[in-house]
């Protein structure tokens, strides 16, 4: 496996690719979307290349939000929030520098968010509180991986991006049956494609191996379907509207978070 210092020139050159092929296409939709990645690569690559340290910031920063939107979509009353949105960090920290004490964080976490609806004797809506948070804490938890994989994470972030944008393309152009009832706009060619494209960039990374190719082939598409069951259940479009061409930050990790769930499986 490569370097962050390696790897960079690489996105960099897929970010000046992609611009361009937007830029031609003139659709003002994948120009917002493209001005927003043109933010967040740099970023992204930065934390990497500063290391540990950087990479769990990252990592704790876009847990906040992503459990601030999950909430939003799930109705979580606001103490479930703050309780969920503790717990998750906490993860990250435990695993960038303690790493045998992550299951036991893990236990602590829960522990909390069974506490918040049983301190406050909720009867009625405590059981959907308490698995909803739980669901939470297990999904977006697996964040704390970004920090032990380091550049093998940066190298899975750029092959699901990679895959997300192949598939929506080649899943318009080619059309055939449908992926799930969740995405109905999904279809299985442009899945395919994606998983291909997706593939590919793990081969040119030198970021090949089972368990980073059924990540992305694999995890990138069912936590893409994963974000869809939510919103569906919440009746969203989007996890939140701040997110220029994006709506919310769950809509653009949830293939990654899909891919990291594999990757902790697999180990």
């Amino acid at each position: 496996m490569t370097g962050v210092a390696s790897l960079a020139p690489w996105l960099g050159g897929a970010l000046l690719v992609s611009g361009v092929a937007v830029g031609v296409s003139r659709r003002s939709e994948l120009i917002v979307r493209w001005c927003a990645w043109a933010v967040g690569v740099p970023v992204v690559t930065a934390a990497f290349w500063s290391g540990r340290p950087g990479v769990a910031l990252l990592a704790g920063v876009v847990a906040v939000i992503a459990v601030l939107e999950f909430g939003a979509l799930t109705r979580l009353p606001r103490a479930d929030r703050a309780a969920l949105a503790t717990a998750v960090p906490g993860l990250i920290v435990a695993a960038a520098w303690a790493p045998d004490q992550v299951w036991r964080v893990g236990a602590l976490g829960a522990l909390a968010l069974a506490a918040v609806p049983l301190v406050t004797g909720d009867a009625e809506q405590g059981l959907r509180r308490l698995g909803t948070s739980l669901l939470g804490l297990v999904w977006l938890g697996t964040l704390a991986a970004l920090a032990p994989l380091g550049t093998v994470a940066l190298a899975l972030f750029a092959a699901v991006s990679v895959a997300d944008v192949v598939a929506f393309f080649a899943g318009q152009r080619l059309g055939g049956p449908r992926l799930s009832p969740l995405s109905p706009a999904k279809r299985w060619s442009g899945t395919l494609c994606g998983a291909a494209a997706g593939l590919g960039v793990l081969a040119l990374l030198s970021a090949w191996s089972w368990p980073a190719a059924l990540a992305v082939a694999v995890g990138g598409p069912a936590g893409d379907l994963m974000e869809s069951l939510i919103k569906r259940g919440a009746g969203a479009k989007d996890s939140a509207r701040w997110l220029a061409g994006a709506g919310g930050l769950l809509d653009r990790i949830d293939s990654l978070v899909g891919a990291l769930v594999i990757m902790v499986v697999l180990g």
